[in-house]
């Protein structure tokens, strides 16, 4: 008896779609996981949600997670950077935090919910 083939991996769409640092944190984990599993992934931070890519905001919870062993935010994002995670920010979002695009790590990209959905194409869309 053979074994089915492996299913191809297909791509990950996360929308981040509030400022919940723990939502957030998830968002990136699922992502990780995802392209170590050999598939694609990408992260939409919509609206108010732009500001969890501030860096003095994803180093905020650095001190609890050390207490615990486990990595911060902001070392989880790098991570996802570093592993080829696309990160979108929503351009309205940049307009309601009242921030400018140069405080934000350069690899961010920048976009609405339009060009978003335009181009899914096979990826899997979750909303956290």
């Amino acid at each position: 008896m053979t074994s089915p083939p492996a299913a191809t991996p297909t791509g990950l769409t996360i929308v981040v779609a509030t400022a919940d640092g723990e939502r957030f944190r998830t968002a990136l984990m699922m992502a990780l996981a995802q392209i170590a599993l050999g598939g694609t992934a990408r992260l939409f931070l919509q609206e108010g949600a732009v500001a969890l890519l501030l860096p003095d905001e994803v180093a905020e919870d650095a001190a609890r997670y050390a207490a615990a062993g486990l990595p911060a935010r902001a070392a989880i994002f790098a991570d996802a950077l570093d592993a080829g995670v696309a990160i979108t920010a929503c351009q309205s979002g940049l307009a309601l935090i009242g921030a400018t695009a140069d405080r934000f790590d350069p690899r961010i990209e920048w976009g609405g919910m339009i060009g978003l959905l335009q181009s899914l194409d096979q990826d899997r869309l979750v909303v956290i």
